[in-house]
């Protein structure tokens, strides 16, 4: 299982990879803390850094998957604000998608199985993120229209970026790994 493998092959010690072992059997998907945490702390500190919320999501995976990050950065740009400040699909929800398509794209050749192990990702990544927040749509998490000088003056005022963003960024660096765990590749 590539959820085993991938917290096995972060230990440093056999006590580790042995304390690891006995979790993956209570759990089907187990990850150390420390990894989530690094990510979603990198995640926030790119946001923070002026980043939109896709690229923040997706430049955090970017070294993970040797992933160039200035693409990344590039092919996310347009997604933030609900892509494009349109508020539709959350710009974390749409740099985790992608994020999953480069896990996927780094481990399987075919096409065909590629965008099925992605599609089964994103359906259950949806799920979660719908269960905490939800939406997965930028207007319904937000309840502003950053569309409007008054949305974009609530957004700085009342702290949004901190307040629903940064939670949202976290929860889908932390999802799409959960999601990654649990798809059979």
């Amino acid at each position: 299982m590539w959820s085993l493998l991938f917290v096995l092959s972060s230990c440093h010690t056999l006590s580790q990879m042995s304390q690891m072992s006995q979790m993956s059997q209570m759990s089907h998907f187990t990850y150390i803390p420390d990894i989530i945490n690094d990510l979603q702390k990198n995640a926030i500190e790119n946001f923070r850094s002026g980043l939109n919320c896709a690229q923040s999501v997706l430049s955090a995976f970017a070294d993970r998957y040797k992933a160039d990050k200035n693409t990344a950065l590039m092919i996310s740009c347009g997604f933030g604000a609900g892509m494009g400040r349109l508020q539709e699909t959350c710009g974390a929800v749409t740099g985790a998608y992608m994020a999953m398509g480069l896990h996927v794209c780094s481990k399987v050749i075919d096409n065909k199985d590629r965008k099925e192990k992605t599609y089964l990702m994103i359906r259950d990544f949806d799920q979660q993120f719908r269960n905490i927040h939800g939406a997965t749509h930028c207007s319904e998490l937000l309840k502003i229209d950053l569309k409007t000088p008054e949305g974009q003056h609530i957004f700085h005022d009342d702290r949004l970026n901190e307040v629903v963003c940064e939670k949202c960024i976290a929860d889908a660096v932390s999802l799409a790994l959960n999601s990654i765990g649990k798809i059979q590749l």
